[in-house]
């Protein structure tokens, strides 16, 4: 049981990961299509969002294994 619930875990954990990584890339592209010379800028913030945001399946992967 231990084993399917880790599974669970782990596979929620990707697919939010997954909607919340699409969701700021997309969202950082409409902003440079509205104002191009933040590019940088946006492109620099979506990075540390998107490393953050891929931080929680990585986290739900240790657990997983501490729970197993």
């Amino acid at each position: 049981m231990g084993a399917i619930a880790a599974a669970v875990a782990i596979g929620l954990a990707a697919l939010g990961a997954s909607f919340g990584v699409s969701r700021i890339v997309s969202q950082t592209l409409e902003g440079i299509s509205r104002q191009p010379e933040l590019k940088n800028d946006l492109q620099t913030t979506m990075f540390i969002g998107v490393a953050l945001v891929e931080a929680v399946p990585i986290i739900a992967v240790v657990v997983a294994f501490m729970v197993m």
